[in-house]
């Protein structure tokens, strides 16, 4: 066999090998369902901090994520107590995983605050411990009634099944008594069997 003849040969074996590779990788990959490119979360731009303020709203936009544009006044709320400086420098001090619920605890604090200047939410933690204490109040009276009900309704019982005791205690006492209890009432006649028995005597001479 010539060189040409080993060249021609090698290459066709070559080939063969790829399209069997090719069809078993095909085959290998037709079996498992495609994985769908991950796409990054999208975040509408401008944000509503962006907005109000008026500034361009970059990708690294630490305020985006949590102030929406579709929810303007949750940011204008945050600003007006707070101020946009002092939002940002929380937020960035803060890991991402306790950012969300600064924002929250922010936005609490900025409402309460303009309801109430003087106390903000000293003065609604103020207001609900009043109402539970008062609950409380209301709680142990609510037992107290309830304690005194059960009591009242044993006596009650306690006292009827004594009634009912004293009740039967003469029919008791009448169905055990010796006949010899009644000879002294006057319209008792006892009748021992003498020969002197009133019955006895005639009553026609």
């Amino acid at each position: 066999m010539d060189s040409s003849d080993t060249t021609t040969t090698t290459a066709f074996r070559h080939h063969s090998l790829s399209l069997s590779s090719s069809s078993s990788s095909a085959a290998t990959t037709s079996s498992f369902p495609p994985i769908p490119p991950t796409s990054p979360a999208v975040v509408l731009s401008p944000c509503a901090a962006c907005k109000i303020l008026r500034r361009r709203c970059t990708e690294k936009c630490v305020l985006a994520p949590y102030f929406p544009p579709t929810e303007p006044l949750k940011f204008t709320t945050a600003h007006r107590v707070f101020g946009a400086s002092n939002i940002i420098k929380f937020l960035q001090e803060l890991p991402e995983s306790q950012r969300a619920d600064a924002v929250s605890s922010m936005v609490y604090e900025a409402n309460a605050r303009i309801r109430d200047p003087v106390y903000g939410c000293a003065g609604v933690v103020f207001q609900l411990q009043k109402q539970v204490s008062e609950l409380q109040v209301q709680l142990a009276r609510a037992q107290a009634e309830l304690i005194n009900m059960c009591m009242g309704m044993e006596m009650d019982m306690a006292q009827l099944q004594k009634q009912r005791s004293n009740a039967l205690q003469p029919l008791n006492a009448f169905s055990i008594a010796s006949p010899h209890a009644y000879q002294g009432d006057p319209f008792f006649f006892a009748d021992d069997g003498g020969h002197n028995s009133i019955w006895e005597e005639p009553l026609w001479t």
